[in-house]
This record gives structure tokens, C-alpha cells and sequence, in this order.
């Protein structure tokens, strides 16, 4: 009797230690039949085409970054003149038509400051509600970016870092933005990781009120490193991690390993919505799955620390002349019923702007590059 009892207590714990597996599988592993739903909600098919270009082919506009205010929506965008990135802002009323307003991150004339000639800046804080205001939240009554920055003269050139910057000014008004005097993250730093050693390069970051991961404020980011496990990365790939904080100034990593990777390639510019209960990591992939383009797709979680990748098809991918070498760098929001996606269009002559694809058709942008 006592043996029946105790072999009846044991199969009660293991079934309860398996019921505990599967509750938090729930947690972390989000289910084929979600993912599909969320690839429908989410979907692009209809290529508008360019709607911010350079006036000269020696400049090149890069990762857009849409929100709103008022009636009027923005857009903050990078800009490399051949000697490194700086963060302009353009305006618009329709979210398809768009004018440039001025700069907002400018670069240094002391070329011992650790951010004079890169300063690639990514709004923070918005609104992630799918289908909300896309607002830009402030946190100690300032509004914030985080941005990459370096001093080295050149297309990403140099051991890239990761800073933050700040103002107290409209955000929707050109004007130089203030800086943290040190980077928050470095390629050298004692702590760094085996995945980001060599340079960081594009961020986000959210506010997580619920404070999921035990902190309000997450910064997720891609990088490349020079070894894994001991043994050197000949292939310089590109993976996704993430940061914490507290008060937007003191940052802290999160865990040893990248929450999103792949073995080749890129897996880099993460940006996000919230759709009901699911986190949505938009995200471009280059040079993987035997491909030699680029190209956006997501992944998806309920914790913010597990995401599961899709596995369908690409969000965009190449089929224009505009975006015939790379469409990659996604920004997407949904307003009145109508996904935009925005998005990096590269062409062949290594000509760069910002374009957008929609859930609907909305006609044929007449915004092209300077000699197509």
C-alpha cells in the first residue's frame, strides 16, 4: 500500500513537472498557427515605391523611423555623405509623401570625440501598439535615440559603438539633439559579449511597462564579433541581442548569447509592434539560406527574450528597379486600416532611399532616384 502510494505521488510529480514544461513552452515558443496569423496581419504585397531620395548619387538615405504627432506624421532617417552617417528628420501628411526638414544628429569638427563622424540615430520609446498612435513617449521629460557612432571617416567604418541621445526640445523640430559624453556600449568593453566584440551597429529601444525582464526600458541590437565558442568568425556574421535599464542612461546585458541569429549573413535592425498579446521583432536577413540578397522578415514573442522566427516567405524582398540590389530595414506601422511598410531600397548603381510597401493598393509613387 505505502508502494502504491509513493509510486502514485511520483507520477503525480512527473506529471506535474511536465504540465510545468508545456506552461511555459507556451511562454516561449509561439505556435505555427499565430505566427500565420500574424504574417496575414502583417503582409505588404503592394510595392508603392520610393518616397525620400538623395538629390545627389553621393549621398545615401538609410533606416527610416516613422511616428506621429498631431496630425502630421515623421520620419527619422540617416544620411551618409561619404564621410559617415548623421540623423535628418522628413515630414508628411499621408505617409506617402514626404519632405526633409533638417538635421537632428550632426557630426563633430574634433576628431578625438568618440562620435565625430558617425552618428546614425533610431527613435526610442514610441508608442508600440499595432494600429496606435505611434506617438514618441518621453521618459524624464526628455525624448531619446540611440544611435551608432564612431570616428572614423568612412562607409561604417571603425570600431562602431552604441550611444544615446536625448533633448528636452520638440522632437518634431530640426535642431541638435544632446548627446552622453560616453558611449553606453563599446566593441572593448570588459563585459562585451563574443557575439558583438568587433562592432555594434543598429539599436531599438521599447519600454516595457509590465517589466517582463524585471526592467522597464530594453535596448535590442545588432552586432558582429569575432569569434564564437573560442574559435574565429571568418564569416562576420551579424546577430541580435539585447540590454536593460533602469533610466535610460545606465544600460546592463542581457544574458551571454543574441536572442535572434542566424549561421551566416545578417540578422540585424530590429524594430517593433505589439500585436494583442505578441511581440513583433521586425528584422532584415542578408546572405543566409544560400541567398546573396537581402531581405525582411520577423519573428515573434511573447516574453521579449524567446522569439520564434519565421519560416514563411519574405515580408520584401527585390523585385523593383529601385530596390534591385537590397530591400532590407523594415519600419512598419498600421494606420486606418492600412499596413506601411517601410523600407531601404538599394539599386544597382549603389543608389539608396527610403520606400514603402502597403497591405493595399495605393497607386505608383513618382519619386525616383536623380537618373533613373
Amino acid at each position: 500500500m505505502r508502494i502504491i502510494t509513493c509510486f502514485s505521488f511520483l507520477l503525480i510529480l512527473i506529471q506535474f513537472a511536465f504540465a510545468q514544461v508545456e506552461k511555459a513552452k507556451l511562454f516561449t515558443v509561439v505556435s505555427d498557427s499565430v505566427m500565420n496569423k500574424i504574417y496575414e496581419e502583417i503582409k505588404t504585397p503592394f510595392k508603392y515605391g520610393l518616397v525620400l531620395v538623395p538629390d545627389s548619387n553621393v549621398r545615401k538615405y538609410d533606416s527610416p523611423s516613422v511616428f506621429k504627432k498631431g496630425n502630421q506624421w515623421y520620419m527619422t532617417y540617416i544620411v551618409f555623405d561619404g564621410k559617415g552617417y548623421e540623423t535628418w528628420l522628413a515630414k508628411s501628411k499621408d505617409l506617402l509623401n514626404w519632405n526633409s526638414l533638417g538635421k537632428l544628429l550632426f557630426f563633430n569638427n574634433d576628431s578625438t570625440i568618440w562620435d565625430a563622424t558617425q552618428k546614425a540615430g533610431y527613435t526610442s520609446l514610441q508608442n508600440t501598439n499595432w494600429g496606435g498612435d505611434y506617438s514618441l513617449e518621453k521618459y524624464n521629460n526628455k525624448s531619446w535615440m540611440s544611435y551608432i557612432g564612431g570616428n572614423v571617416k568612412g562607409y561604417e567604418a571603425g570600431a562602431l559603438s552604441l550611444g544615446i541621445a536625448y533633448t528636452k526640445n520638440d522632437p518634431t523640430k530640426p535642431h541638435e539633439w544632446n548627446v552622453l559624453p560616453k558611449p553606453v556600449f563599446t566593441p572593448g568593453d570588459h563585459d562585451v559579449r563574443w557575439w558583438e566584440n568587433k562592432k555594434i551597429y543598429k539599436s531599438s529601444i521599447i519600454q516595457d511597462k509590465d517589466k517582463i525582464t524585471g526592467f522597464p526600458f530594453l535596448i535590442y541590437y545588432n552586432a558582429v564579433g569575432d569569434s564564437l565558442n573560442g574559435k574565429q568568425n571568418t564569416k562576420n556574421v551579424e546577430r541580435i541581442g539585447m540590454a536593460v535599464s533602469n533610466d535610460m542612461v545606465h544600460w546592463q546585458r542581457f544574458g551571454n548569447d543574441p536572442v535572434l541569429q542566424h549561421s551566416q549573413g545578417i540578422t540585424g535592425d530590429p524594430v517593433f509592434q505589439k500585436i494583442k498579446a505578441v511581440w513583433v521583432m521586425f528584422y532584415f536577413g542578408a546572405f543566409w539560406e544560400g541567398r546573396n540578397d537581402a531581405f525582411n522578415r520577423f519573428a515573434c514573442s511573447y516574453d521579449l527574450v524567446n522569439w520564434t522566427d519565421w519560416k514563411g516567405a519574405d515580408l520584401i524582398q527585390s523585385s523593383e528597379k529601385y530596390d534591385e540590389k537590397y530591400a532590407h530595414k523594415s519600419f512598419v506601422v498600421k494606420w486606418k486600416g492600412v499596413v506601411y511598410h517601410f523600407y531601404n531600397a538599394v539599386n544597382n548603381k549603389e543608389q539608396r532611399g527610403i520606400a514603402v510597401a502597403t497591405s493595399v493598393d495605393l497607386g505608383k509613387s513618382t519619386v525616383s532616384f536623380s537618373d533613373e
